[in-house]
C-alpha cells in the first residue's frame, strides 16, 4: 500500500516483532510538476536519482530494526520535501536546492574535505613531542581564503588571520613567552592540542563551500576554471571543478528580461527555459550562498594569491506566498566584496 508521501513500505509483523527479512521497501521519489521541470537543473534531479537509490539500498542493506526506521524516516521527511517543493513551495524548493548543490548536508562536508588538508604546507611540530597525534591543525591556503572572508562563512563575519594562527579559546599563557605563563607557569600541552583542533573543526564547518577555484592568470590573460588553467598555474581544483555547475546555477538565477547576465555562458534569451520566477528567486538565493574563489596571479612580482568574492551582484531575495510572487519583484542594489589572502 503506498501512502500520500509517494513511499511505500510494506511491513509484516509477527507476533508485534518486525523481521528483518519480511521488510519490502519500494521508494518513489515524486517527478516534479510539468510546469516547472524545464525549470530545474539536471544537475539537482540526477543529485537526488542518485540519493533516492543510496538511501533505498541503504535501507535494505541495514539489519538494525531502530537504525533502519531512522533511516525510513529520513528517506520519507526527503519524499515529504520534494513533494511539496513540486506544489510550489518556496521553502521546501530551498531546501532541495541547498542539499543538492552542497549548502547543506552530507555533499557539504564532501565538498569542504579536500581543502582541509594542504599536502604542499610543511608538517608543523608536535605540541607534545613523544606524541605524533599532538600536531596542530594546518590550514590550507583555500580555507585561510575562506575562513577570513564574511562572503564565505554562515556565521557572516570572517575570522581575523591571527585567529587561525593562535585560536582565541587559548589563554594567553598557552603562550610560553607571555607574561601569564612566566607568573601561572606553561598550559597543558593536552589541553592546547585538543583546543586547537576543536576550534579546527568549528570553524570549518562554517564554511561554505565553493563550486570551482576560478584562475586569473594576468601576465598571460588566463581567465578560466577549466582544469587545464589550473595546471598552468599549479592549483588544485575542487571536486566539481571543470562540470559547469556553478554555470548552470548562474543561467537559471538570472531574468532574461532584466538586467545583464550574471553568467559567463552566452545564452541568448530565446534559448533559456522559460523560468517561473519564484523558481529563479530560489535560485538567487542559492547563488548567494554560493562563493566564488579565485587563484590571481598578479601582473608585478607580488606574490599570487586567493579572492573570495560574492557570485552575485546582491539581488535582494524575498520570501513571501507564491501568489505574491507571481508580481511581486525585488529591488536590486550592487554589493561587492573581496578578501585577499596572501599565498
Amino acid at each position: 500500500m503506498a501512502n500520500r508521501h509517494n513511499l511505500t513500505i510494506l511491513q509484516k509483523y509477527n507476533d508485534g516483532i518486525l523481521k528483518p527479512n519480511r521488510v519490502c521497501i519500494v521508494q518513489v521519489f515524486p517527478s516534479p510538476d510539468k510546469k516547472i521541470a524545464p525549470a530545474i537543473s539536471s544537475v539537482c534531479l540526477q543529485f537526488w536519482r542518485i540519493k533516492g537509490a543510496d538511501d533505498v539500498r541503504a535501507i535494505l542493506d541495514t539489519e538494525n530494526l531502530r537504525i533502519r526506521n531512522l533511516k525510513v524516516k529520513r528517506m520519507a521527511k526527503d519524499v515529504r520535501k520534494l513533494e511539496a517543493s513540486s506544489k510550489r513551495s518556496s521553502q521546501a524548493f530551498q531546501h532541495v536546492l541547498d542539499v543538492a548543490y552542497g549548502r547543506k548536508g552530507k555533499l557539504k562536508r564532501e565538498l569542504i574535505e579536500p581543502i582541509l588538508t594542504d599536502p604542499t604546507a610543511r608538517v608543523p611540530p608536535k605540541i607534545i613531542p613523544a606524541v605524533e597525534s599532538s600536531r596542530p591543525p594546518v590550514y590550507s591556503k583555500e580555507m585561510r581564503a575562506l575562513l577570513t572572508s564574511a562572503l564565505s562563512r554562515s556565521a557572516g563575519k570572517g575570522l581575523p588571520e591571527r585567529s587561525l594562527d593562535f585560536p582565541p579559546k587559548l589563554p594567553a599563557r598557552a603562550d610560553p613567552k607571555s607574561e601569564e605563563a612566566r607568573i601561572l607557569g606553561p598550559f597543558s600541552k593536552r589541553r592546547e592540542t585538543n583546543t586547537r583542533w576543536q576550534y579546527f573543526v568549528e570553524q570549518t564547518q562554517t564554511v561554505r563551500p565553493p563550486l570551482q577555484v576560478v584562475v586569473e592568470d594576468i601576465p598571460s590573460g588566463t581567465h578560466g576554471t577549466a582544469p587545464g588553467d589550473l595546471r598552468r598555474v599549479g592549483v588544485r581544483g575542487l571536486p566539481m571543478q571543470g562540470l559547469r555547475v556553478f554555470e548552470d546555477v548562474q543561467v537559471l538565477a538570472t531574468s532574461p528580461h532584466k538586467g545583464p547576465q550574471r553568467t559567463s555562458i552566452p545564452v541568448s534569451p530565446s534559448a533559456q527555459p522559460r523560468i517561473p520566477r519564484w523558481i529563479r528567486r530560489r535560485y538567487e538565493k542559492l547563488l548567494d550562498e554560493i562563493p566564488t574563489l579565485t587563484y590571481r596571479v598578479p601582473a608585478q612580482k607580488n606574490p599570487p594569491r586567493y579572492l573570495v568574492s560574492a557570485s552575485t551582484s546582491g539581488v535582494k531575495t524575498v520570501d513571501a506566498a507564491v501568489s505574491d510572487l507571481e508580481w511581486l519583484e525585488g529591488p536590486t542594489q550592487t554589493e561587492s566584496a573581496e578578501t585577499d589572502v596572501l599565498e
